[in-house]
């Protein structure tokens, strides 16, 4: 990843010294717009018009995804099952950014990225860095401005004298991580002609945590039959409290085996979940947990308080009441 260092001004410090005080005072769930601030973005040194449509959460700075990406020759496309963005970028990158979801689907390949994708007011909405390094751009950051630049980078043309050592060189990234960014096993792929990506997306240190499709499957016929005429979020909190369960000592640590143990899963008893088929919104709701969106930390219970009663139950901690069901620890 290519970005210069941003100059350690009185100015730049009180700026996010302010930004950081409204997003304490305003709470968690609070954003707050970096027109506020007087923030621009300029793209290949055009201005973005986003002054009103950039938000900055936790000192980062995030932006309507598809403007910016369209700015630099990308095509987009719109799931709204799935809530996810597909961007096909003129570098000849696929990713895909899910609503609230913190893994990335980079060139069919999974990452997990340390800030989340959100929804407002229709748009998907990236953190500003991350989503110039997919488009292939160098962001820096101009002081006296207030403004972020992104300046597509060109790809570095490999010649007879100009080869994968010298362009490691110039550009501080390893071969190694050059050879990874662009799809080659062997420096000796690497021909005159060549043309090498050298903005390397911070997320590719990070690969997700992998996932079958007999996982994904099970996981939704599971949360599908469990919260019944539970919405969307419910079912996404059962596979939660399932994948919660495969992180605790206490449980399996399976996704089959933690549903096929012990008495909490009915269906996998009686027949019912073998001969269930989860439908289009099961499986969005399975496959966004295992993709990291939790709606439930840490329960590793649900029940229905109108049925469920006792010492037991009465004494966990609810985390959140959704549809039908408390959830608990």
């Amino acid at each position: 990843m290519i970005i210069h260092s941003m100059q350690k001004s009185v100015k730049i410090m009180s700026c996010v010294m302010a930004l950081a005080l409204l997003w304490l005072s305003a709470g968690p769930l609070a954003s707050v717009s970096a027109a506020e601030a007087g923030a621009t973005v300029r793209v290949n040194g055009e201005n973005a018009k986003l002054s009103d449509s950039i938000i900055t959460q936790k000192n980062r700075m995030y932006v309507p995804a598809a403007r910016i990406a369209t700015m630099l020759g990308a095509e987009i496309s719109w799931d709204s099952n799935n809530e996810e963005l597909t961007i096909d970028t003129a570098y000849n990158d696929e990713v895909v950014f899910g609503n609230g979801v913190p893994v990335v689907y980079f060139n069919d390949s999974r990452y997990k990225m340390d800030a989340v994708p959100f929804m407002e007011d229709g748009r998907m909405y990236v953190p500003l860095r991350q989503l110039a390094d997919v488009l292939h751009a160098d962001l820096s950051w101009d002081t006296d401005s207030n403004t972020a630049k992104l300046t597509e980078v060109d790809r570095a043309a490999v010649t007879e004298e100009y080869g994968l050592a010298e362009i490691s060189k110039e550009y501080g990234i390893s071969a190694a991580a050059l050879l990874k960014r662009n799809g080659f096993n062997s420096k000796d792929q690497v021909k005159p002609g060549t043309k090498l990506k050298v903005i390397i997306p911070s997320f590719l240190d990070n690969p997700a945590s992998s996932f079958t499709q007999s996982d994904l499957t099970l996981l939704a016929k599971i949360s599908q039959i469990e919260a019944g005429r539970d919405s969307y979020e419910g079912q996404l909190a059962i596979a939660n409290v399932i994948l919660n369960r495969v992180k605790d000592s206490r449980f399996p640590d399976s996704i089959h085996d933690v549903i096929y143990s012990g008495k909490q899963f009915p269906p996998a008893h009686n027949g019912l979940l073998d001969k269930s088929k989860p439908n289009a919104g099961a499986l969005r709701a399975a496959k966004d947990a295992l993709n990291g969106r939790n709606n439930v930390y840490d329960a590793v219970y649900f029940y229905n308080p109108n049925v469920t009663r006792g010492a037991f139950w009465s004494n966990l901690e609810v985390v959140a009441r959704i549809g039908g069901h408390n959830f608990a620890r």
